[in-house]
This record gives C-alpha cells, sequence and structure tokens, in this order.
C-alpha cells in the first residue's frame, strides 16, 4: 500500500473499512513477496492465513516452493483485551511510530516523540470495526486454530502476558 502499488490500493479498500482483504489479493501478495532468496533465508507471516482458504492457498504455494510450514504460532488473547489494545492504538503519519494511550503513550499528547508529527487512530482501529472484526474471527479464522493442531504444526502462546514476554516465549519456540 505504502508504495502505491495496483495490488496494495486493492487492498486499502478493504482495510480501511475494517473489512478482510479478499482471499485472491492477499494470495496476490504472498506470491509477489515470498520470493527465492526469502525462501532461502526463512519468513514469518503475521495475520496470515486467516481462513481455510488461505491455509490451503499458503500450503500448495510452500510444496510447490519446496518450503514447507513449519509451524503456527497462535497468540491467544481475550476479546476485551483485543479491543482495548487494538482501539488505544495510535500511529504517526509520518514516520509510522506506533503508541498506544494507555501502555505506550507519547511523552506529549497526540504528538509523536520521534519526529513531532501528529498522531491518529487508524480508521480501522474504532470500537465498531474491531468487533466487526472480531465476529468474522471466530466465524472464519478461529477454526484455522483445530486446522493447524490436528497438522501438528501449532503452539499456543499466551498474549494477555505482554508483547515482551510473549516474544520472548515465540522466540523460544522458534529456536527449538
Amino acid at each position: 500500500m505504502q508504495q502505491g502499488t495496483k495490488l496494495g490500493e486493492s487492498a486499502r479498500q478493504y482495510i480501511e473499512r475494517g473489512e478482510l482483504v479478499p482471499d485472491e489479493i492477499v494470495l496476490g501478495l504472498i506470491e509477489h513477496w515470498v520470493t527465492p532468496e526469502l525462501i532461502e533465508r526463512g519468513f514469518l507471516f503475521d495475520g496470515f492465513p486467516r481462513t481455510r482458504a488461505q491455509a490451503e492457498a499458503l500450503d500448495r504455494f510452500c510444496a510447490e516452493k519446496s518450503a514447507p510450514l513449519e509451524l503456527v504460532l497462535y497468540l491467544h488473547l481475550s476479546e476485551d483485551v483485543i479491543l482495548e489494545r487494538i482501539t488505544g492504538r495510535r500511529v504517526c503519519l509520518s514516520c509510522g511510530k506506533v503508541y498506544h494511550v494507555r501502555t505506550l503513550p507519547p511523552v506529549s499528547p497526540g504528538i509523536c516523540d520521534v519526529c513531532g508529527s501528529k498522531l491518529v487512530q487508524r480508521t480501522d482501529d474504532t470500537e465498531e470495526l474491531v468487533k466487526n472484526r472480531l465476529v468474522f474471527y471466530q466465524k472464519v479464522t478461529e477454526p484455522l486454530v483445530d486446522y493447524y493442531r490436528e497438522s501438528g504444526k501449532l503452539v499456543s502462546l499466551n498474549a494477555g502476558l505482554g508483547s515482551e514476554d510473549a516474544y520472548v516465549r515465540a522466540a523460544q519456540v522458534l529456536e527449538s
């Protein structure tokens, strides 16, 4: 989206409405970004796949590229905490630094510590849109937990412990 590509602009219209980007657009992005060099180094997806069709397409893509999916980290968290974390997020329009109104506030409210620009709430971070995403998650994405558990690839982590603890646990899992 930042590069203004056709694919990125196609995704933007869905993201700004708080909707899930359709599978064909997401899969196009994966095919574009997952290069042979990236496959050789290894890669990690964040928030993908989100549907069974995406998971199955990812399995096929990885098989075609001889880059099998090794493990899936599932960061579970209560809906109340998800809502609080997302709706409290603020972003600098200039440098992209991310803040949180409660847990990581800037020194001066509404002003970026790094570049002094205004902080904003992303259009898809409103309470209404987050609640819509959570309903969609329950219906469409949550079944992927069982899909990956059955494959033996799922590692479940408690994201309620905080980002530093979740990072340490995820790093331990990835190193083992």
